[in-house]
């Protein structure tokens, strides 16, 4: 479904480059027998990530997600509260924002169902957020799912 006038969709691009080298630091601790550094969160192979990049920054208000799942399962999205890029320390467990947003399809079921008001208040935060960044980074968390068989975005009004 497109925005309508006023709004301002806002899709998730996944970051292939960023999670192939966010799961290469956990393989090479794990080859070296090594701990991450503390608070520090490894990629596991569910969890992919993937980034927002707002056009406009000022004058938002969160309205709702669009979230599309082909199939059954639960994707869990939580966004980092610190800028973060592939050159900057690895993701710590402290940067990730709560709540996150959680988006499930039961078996047989055509709509996506969501705890509406943590969705609520994660979009809320984002409004706030974008206001200082162009980039926004999130780490998605998929169950019974792969990244093909999700499409996201937020929607704003602006």
């Amino acid at each position: 479904m497109a925005a309508e006038a006023g709004e301002l969709k806002v899709p998730f691009t996944r970051d292939d480059q960023l999670t192939r080298c966010m799961w290469l630091r956990a393989q090479s601790l794990q080859q070296k027998n090594q701990k991450p550094q503390d608070g520090e969160k490894l990629l596991r192979p569910n969890e992919h990530i993937y980034r927002v990049d707002f056009i406009r920054q000022h004058n938002l208000r969160f309205l709702r997600w669009e979230i599309q799942l082909e199939r059954s399962g639960k994707v869990t999205v939580a966004g980092t509260s610190q800028h973060w890029t592939p050159d900057l320390t690895h993701l710590m467990n402290r940067q990730l924002l709560e709540p996150a947003g959680i988006f499930w399809k039961k078996p047989g079921a055509k709509e996506v169902e969501c705890n509406e008001a943590d969705a609520q208040e994660f979009g809320e935060r984002l409004v706030e957020l974008a206001k200082i960044r162009k980039v926004m980074y999130f780490l998605l968390s998929f169950d019974g799912l792969e990244p093909a068989q999700l499409k996201g975005s937020v929607v704003f009004k602006v």
